[in-house]
Parts: structure tokens; sequence; C-alpha cells
């Protein structure tokens, strides 16, 4: 049986060594380093993890990598959207196969699809596994928007949809979610600066990239706040807040691997189309951690 998705999730970056291959070694790495600081579940192959510049075969190598590094110490959730459904199907069987624990299903992207479109395609590829789905609705990729009522509909009617992590950026769209349809969904809020507000409201977790790089904060936040001591946990996310602020104003997968890098993890740079960060844009970003490691 999959284990239940709660907490704080890390959006995993993607590291590539020096001839653009996917670095094992280097994920397994950031695997133990999320693990270990007792982040709830890690995902694989998302847009932190650079999934637009990889092949489809990239794709189904790391969700393989994390599963059998994580080796069930925490849950996996394999990133298996993709342009048509019957891609979306072969990855997410290849999830289900290595072991992951929950797949995470976007709306096809490029051209903005009906609602009927979009129900066509997630019917199609959760009767393909018997593991939960997790939607993942992201407006600023695929340009449409699914309502709180709408993902409501999708947890009611199709039977493992049990999540969804949301990544509209609407505030008031996320507490519609908690409050009045967390029996029919499970909310994840793909929002890195809404972590705090998020657990105190009644999501179900948060998906934060920025984990990779200040895992020990990030969890120790958690941790305060599941002890009951809110005010203890506000203090310790006031300390953590200003990294998370200064990697959202910067290109996120970027400025995630810049911020590994500055923490002393060797990621590499980000692969083809994106491009490193000038030093200049990350003057901010590496005064917020040095003022974090003080």
């Amino acid at each position: 049986m999959s284990k239940e998705i709660r907490g704080v999730l890390t959006a995993l970056s993607t590291p590539f060594d020096d001839n653009d291959a996917i670095n094992d070694d280097l994920l397994r790495l950031l695997v133990d380093r999320s693990v270990d600081a007792g982040i709830d579940a890690l995902v694989a192959g998302g847009g932190t993890g650079e999934v637009s510049a990889m092949s489809d075969e990239e794709r189904i190598h790391v969700f393989g990598v994390v599963v059998k590094h994580t080796a069930g110490r925490v849950p996996v959730v394999a990133n298996v959207g993709s342009l048509t459904a019957q891609r979306a199907i072969n990855l997410a069987q290849a999830a289900e196969q290595a072991g992951a624990d929950v797949v995470m299903l976007a709306a096809p992207y490029y051209e903005a699809l009906t609602i009927e479109e979009i129900t066509q395609y997630f019917k199609a590829v959760a009767a393909s596994i018997t593991i939960p789905i997790m939607l993942y609705n992201n407006p600023g990729v695929t340009g449409v928007n699914l309502d709180a009522e709408t993902l409501a509909r999708f947890g009611r009617e199709i039977p493992n949809v049990q999540y969804v992590k949301d990544s509209s950026g609407d505030w008031e769209q996320a507490l519609r979610l908690i409050h009045y349809y967390s029996n029919d969904i499970s909310l994840i809020v793909g929002w890195d600066s809404f972590l705090l507000s998020a657990l105190v409201e009644g999501a179900a977790g948060i998906m934060a990239g920025a984990a990779n790089v200040v895992p020990n904060e990030i969890a120790d936040v958690v941790r305060t706040l599941r002890s009951g001591d809110v005010d203890g946990a506000r203090q310790k996310w006031a300390r953590v807040y200003p990294v998370i602020d200064a990697m959202l104003e910067l290109p996120f997968s970027q400025a995630v691997k810049a911020g590994l890098r500055m923490q002393g993890v060797p990621v590499g740079s980000p692969r083809e189309p994106f491009l490193d960060l000038s030093p200049d844009r990350l003057t901010r970003l590496e005064h917020a951690l040095k003022l974090l490691n003080t």
C-alpha cells in the first residue's frame, strides 16, 4: 500500500555532470540531504528538476535512481505529465514499476486544453495504473487554471486521484480546497513562500524546491509546528524565509542549483536552454544564506 503524502516534499533538483548526463551520485546525495534532514517526501523529475530539458528515458532513469536510493525511507512522487496521454501513460507505468508511491500528473501544455480534453487525459492515465495520483495544477505552464470545484470533482470521480499540487499562487483557491474540499482531494501547496501559512491553515502538505538548499531549516520549522509551538515555528520560519524569497525572485530551477553550490553541494549547471545566473543576480541569495548560516 502506498504511503500517505503529508508535510513537506522536496521537489528534487536534477544534477548533470560535465558531459551533460544525469549525475546519479549527486542525485543520491540530494535524496540523502532531504531524508536525513527529516523532509517528509521526495518528488522526482518535476519542474525544479528541469523536466522540460529531459527525455522520457532520462525521466524514467531518475525515477529508478530516486526510488531505489530512497529505499522506502519516505514516499516518492514521480512527475509523469506529458504532451500526450500515451507518453504520460508510459511514464506512469514505468514509475509504478520502479516503486514510486504516487505519480504527479499535469495537463498537457503548449496548447491550452478544454476541461473536457483535460478530463479525458486524466482519466486515461489514471486507468493505466493502480497507485495514487497527484494532479498538478500549474496554469503558468498549461494555460488553464483548474479551480477548486473542478479539482474536487476529479477527486470524487477518478478513484485514484487523491492529491493536487496547486501552483496557481492563488491563496483564496488554496483556502477553498482546504476548507471545503479536503474530503475530496488533499492539497499540496506548490508555492514555497506559503509553507508555514499553508500548514497552519490545514493543507496536507507543501512542495518546496527550496528544500534542496535548506532542508534542515525547513524540516525544523515543520517539526516545531507539529509540536504545537506555533510561535516557535514562526520564529524559525522568519530566519529561513529570506532565503526562499531571494530564490523566488530568480528563475527558480537555476536559483536552486546556485543555492546548492553556495551550500557546498557541487550540482553543476542547469541544462540548456537554461543558463547559470550571473553573479550580480545572486547577491541577495548569497547574503541571505550567509545570514542563515551564522
